[in-house]
């Protein structure tokens, strides 16, 4: 009986925390959709406006954490927290009651869609091309359209869709979100301060790398086909994306995506291979 007293004790608390949690989080879902039906409702503009100031103090909590999400990227959290407060305010203007879905399933993406915005404008490591630009403003836009119409987050293929844009140029543009301004070298760290974060980094011979790389991919290129070779040369060596290379070898840009992932896979499994002599034994 002692024995288990003590963990049993431990789970009832637990348990019982949960659906407090759960309830609160329902009491302000059901205020938040009250406050928007009255809103509805009224004919004073002044009065409505009131309403979602309410619903914005109600979640001014959520859009400062997910300000916090991107925080130490090159961009004050200050200026993040302001921007998500905007974004939240846009979301309470654009939101639509009478759809049935969450006012959050709307909101949140609204407010990383006007973050993302805000480090395309502000916090680039490395631009990237003007269509990728414009395509991650239309991204933004969508997000927020369709996540009034569907009650979640909508996947890339569906904004793919929407646009009428291809699969791989949304998930390209997506993908670069992440190019933002890095943490200086020069920055302190450690308790003395004495120490920067450039003193930490592990010396790396560029050359030497290249070198051995040249070494390793040597016998594994030489088992790929010409036409792979090429390929591999034009992306890599000249650069050209999936389109340009798709216009010069008379295929689809989505063959061309295909083709990619099926010569690195081959050429990661070679590579592993000729890495791991003691493997080869064994077979």
């Amino acid at each position: 009986m002692t024995t288990f007293a003590q963990p049993t004790t431990r789970f009832q608390s637990r348990s019982t925390q949960r659906p407090q949690r759960s309830a609160a989080s329902q009491d302000r879902t059901a205020r938040t959709r009250e406050l928007f039906t009255l809103a509805l409702a009224t004919d004073s503009p002044a009065e409505a406006q009131s309403l979602r100031d309410t619903v914005i103090s109600l979640h001014l909590d959520l859009a400062h954490a997910e300000a916090a999400r991107y925080r130490s990227r090159g961009v004050p959290l200050d200026d993040l927290r302001q921007v998500a407060a905007l974004a939240l305010t846009k979301a309470s203007l654009g939101y639509d009651v009478t759809t049935g879905h969450d006012f959050l399933s709307y909101a949140v993406p609204t407010i990383r869609g006007e973050l993302r915005k805000h480090f395309r404008d502000h916090g680039w490591m490395i631009r990237p091309p003007r269509r990728i630009q414009e395509l991650q403003a239309r991204i933004s836009v969508a997000e927020s359209e369709l996540s009034n119409k569907l009650g979640r987050s909508p996947q890339p293929a569906e904004i793919a869709e929407h646009l009428d844009e291809p699969i791989e140029s949304v998930i390209e543009a997506l993908a670069s979100d992440g190019c933002f301004v890095p943490a200086s070298l020069d920055h302190p760290t450690g308790v003395d301060g004495a120490t920067t974060l450039g003193d930490l980094l592990p010396f790396d011979d560029s050359e030497h790398r290249a070198s051995e790389a040249r070494l390793v991919l040597r016998p594994a290129l030489r088992g790929l086909s010409e036409r792979d070779r090429l390929i591999l040369n034009m992306r890599f060596y000249e650069g050209l994306t999936q389109r340009e290379i798709a216009s010069r070898i008379g295929v689809t840009q989505m063959q061309v995506s295909r083709l990619l992932t099926r010569i690195l896979a081959q050429l990661r499994q070679e590579v592993g291979e000729l890495g791991n002599p003691a493997e080869e034994e064994a077979g």
